[in-house]
């Protein structure tokens, strides 16, 4: 979906302004949201897309005027909510007012380490070859979905070309919203500044993005 998560080539935000020596957390409740998030997801009821998804699907004016955590907080509540582990009177209340969902796995505090450690590969292996090779001109579809999608919508629509084929992986499109795995072969497209950005971008900029095989047309 175009969200307000999707800024690339969008004006009128000002300039990158990295922090010097930024710590993991500027506050405590930040680490307790990151472990609240983690150890809910553990619970097996939706995936990393889902909950990506979620976290996109803001409010605009909400999105922008919250910090990164709290966009982690307020998608989970929603996750929380849509799979019946809480309910709105439960958030409303502080409390556990109604019957909640079982969850399908409880993350024990020690294995959080090896869980954490093991992560949770995307790769898969599919029948199918590559459809593209290196040095193959592509276009990307030029679409906006309602739902969740990978490719960013400064560069739909757009000529490039293969620089490498990648491994096949989880499609994030179908997998946000229940459809399946749907694994598809991986590309990274390279695109000249001018072709993304137009007349007076910096002629030397290249840009490129990983783009799953469904998002490409030949050029």
């Amino acid at each position: 979906m175009n969200g307000p998560h999707d800024l690339g080539g969008q004006m009128g935000f000002g300039p990158v302004a990295p922090e010097t020596d930024e710590p993991l957390y500027h506050a405590a409740w930040e680490a307790r949201a990151m472990a609240v998030t983690i150890a809910a997801g553990a619970m097996g009821a939706w995936t990393i897309d889902e909950s990506r998804h979620a976290r996109e699907s803001l409010r605009p004016a909400d999105y922008y005027s919250s910090s990164y955590y709290e966009i982690w907080i307020k998608a989970l509540e929603r996750l929380l909510v849509r799979h019946g582990f809480v309910s709105a009177e439960d958030l409303a209340s502080g409390h556990a007012e109604t019957p909640a969902a079982k969850p399908k796995r409880i993350l024990q505090a020690d294995t959080v380490a090896a869980v954490l450690a093991r992560g949770a590969p995307c790769d898969r292996q599919v029948a199918a070859e590559p459809r593209f090779g290196p040095g193959d001109a592509v276009r990307t579809k030029n679409f906006h979905p309602e739902g969740h999608t990978r490719l960013p919508r400064y560069a739909r629509g757009k000529a490039g070309t293969v620089e490498a084929v990648r491994e096949a992986y989880v499609f994030p499109d179908s997998n946000a919203h229940g459809g399946g795995e749907a694994p598809q072969w991986v590309y990274t497209v390279v695109f000249s500044g001018g072709e993304l950005w137009g007349d007076g971008a910096d002629p030397t900029l290249r840009v490129s993005i990983d783009a799953w095989e469904s998002y490409l047309e030949p050029a």
